[in-house]
């Protein structure tokens, strides 16, 4: 301890000793009374006695409940319902493992979302063992004291459409199941580094809209932060799927595809996720953290990527050029045919567009059929899957549904809100009574024609049956050439 000099001065040396041990005492008792008053406040606590009981719900929400029988203070939830980020202090307090005495503290995140009326999803961190045999994935606690309720469980349908029964009943069902390490989990015969996203190839898949809507853009959405170095699980697989998108496949990760059905043993991973989350229709809900700000702006330049699509932009027109814009009007064979869809080519040639027809099929190369839509500058089409490849369009590009008599709400749904998130202009050609083949059918009194405009949009089996099956379109040329002509003054713009 260090004293004044010129306060020492006036004592004696057998005095100084005695004021310096004094002082020395004085100051370790108000040391001792500012930690008192002004100890710091620890967020993260050492909770003896815990346990998770699962479900219970709060607001709605799907919730695990932290029981603390030696604290008095109130219940904590951890949500696992929610698109809401679950907070990084509060999952430390929860959900991790602190092994008391010295021991190493292992950590288990453990975060479903069953409510979302899309998609099926949790996220999963810890010990996990894949058991691809019985579809069941196990998440191994090693705390001695069962601060998690062992044997709950969840099961996952991990297709991006839950509330279609159609597409849902061919997607097959995963367990996700809390066991002890006391159980004796299985061994694993792989043990994985990086992580892994579990996802389903059945449902509506080779349906090109499906393809996008239910697969591509979630699995975008999913595995983007990853930067490539993440595995993809897919269960209900389709090795003609895999192949068809291996463009967009290979972006996303730098591994290949595994048939996780017919892996044999054990496979182990640290951190993984199963179902893929999504919240739109063929898009990206800017609003919802569960995108981690990705936005359609994004996945589009993901895509001219993929398949290095040259054109961005859609150059802007000007007066008295003789270069003609390239129209490409989507073929459709077997239902919501364009029946008089040569004269809307004549037409379009004569008005001065470069007009291609295209029919996509399951057997067409993606990789040459979105560089041909890239070079387009308008895409035309009947409300349909084919819709799908503006997704390839230069931005400002112009699109043209067409849109048969009985289902405006899901050419809205489908293709002009995406579209407007894709930054591609959108026009919509409802076409008249006199335009639908179904008034070859049926009366134009009847209820099939005369209330078409207010089809309730959850009577799947008549818009499917009636609607979409067995319609078929006969344009009013004079009439389309106008919404043609506002196509054109609009790549002037």
């Amino acid at each position: 301890m260090l004293y004044d000099p010129i306060f020492s001065k006036s004592f004696s040396r057998f005095e100084q000793q005695k004021i310096g041990r004094f002082a020395f005492l004085a100051c370790a008792v108000i040391a001792l009374s500012i930690c008192t008053v002004f100890k710091p406040q620890y967020h993260v606590r050492i909770v003896p006695s815990i346990s998770l009981q699962f479900p219970r719900s709060v607001g709605g929400v799907d919730t695990a409940v932290i029981k603390d029988r030696n604290i008095s203070e109130p219940l904590q939830y951890l949500s696992v319902g929610t698109d809401a980020e679950v907070d990084n202090e509060a999952t430390r307090d929860t959900l991790q493992l602190s092994a008391n005495d010295g021991l190493e503290a292992k950590l288990i995140k453990l975060v479903c979302s069953l409510s979302e009326p899309v998609s099926d999803y949790c996220e999963l961190e810890g010990d996990i063992r894949i058991h691809p045999n019985s579809s069941t994935i196990f998440v191994v606690s090693h705390r001695t004291d069962s601060s998690f309720q062992i044997g709950t469980s969840w099961v996952i349908k991990p297709y991006a459409r839950k509330g279609n029964e159609g597409a849902m009943e061919s997607v097959k069902s995963w367990t996700i199941k809390v066991i002890s390490s006391h159980q004796t989990p299985p061994s694993c015969t792989a043990d994985q580094s990086i992580p892994a996203i579990l996802f389903s190839l059945a449902g509506y898949s080779g349906n090109h809209f499906h393809d996008f809507s239910d697969i591509i853009i979630p699995l975008f959405s999913t595995s983007r932060k990853f930067d490539g170095e993440v595995h993809f699980l897919a269960t209900d697989y389709k090795a003609w799927w895999s192949s068809k998108y291996r463009g967009i496949l290979g972006k996303l990760s730098k591994h290949k595809v595994n048939d996780i059905d017919r892996e044999e043993g054990i496979v182990c991973y640290k951190s993984m996720i199963i179902g893929l989350k999504t919240r739109k229709e063929l898009g990206i809900a800017q609003s919802s953290n569960i995108y981690q700000g990705l936005s359609m702006k994004d996945f589009r330049d993901f895509l001219r990527s993929a398949y290095s699509l040259k054109t961005k932009n859609v150059t802007k027109m000007r007066k008295g050029t003789t270069e003609k814009p390239r129209m490409m009007i989507i073929s459709r064979k077997k239902s919501r045919t364009l029946v008089n869809e040569n004269k809307i080519t004549k037409m379009g040639e004569n008005m001065g567009y470069e007009v291609i027809v295209a029919d996509a099929t399951l057997s067409t190369d993606l990789s040459k059929f979105a560089e041909l839509v890239n070079s387009c500058s308008v895409l035309i089409g009947v409300h349909g899957a084919g819709l799908t490849n503006m997704v390839f369009l230069p931005d400002n590009a112009v699109v043209i549904q067409i849109v048969p008599l009985g289902i405006e709400w899901y050419a809205r749904r489908d293709f002009e809100e995406p579209a407007l998130d894709m930054n591609i202009r959108y026009l919509s050609y409802k076409i008249k009574v006199k335009e639908s083949s179904l008034i070859q059918e049926y009366s134009v009194k009847s209820a099939t024609i005369r209330n078409s405009l207010s089809v309730n949009k959850n009577d799947w089996g008549v818009i499917r049956s009636v609607y979409l099956d067995r319609q078929n379109v006969i344009l009013d040329v004079r009439r389309f050439r106008r919404t043609l002509s506002k196509a054109f003054k609009l790549l002037h713009q």
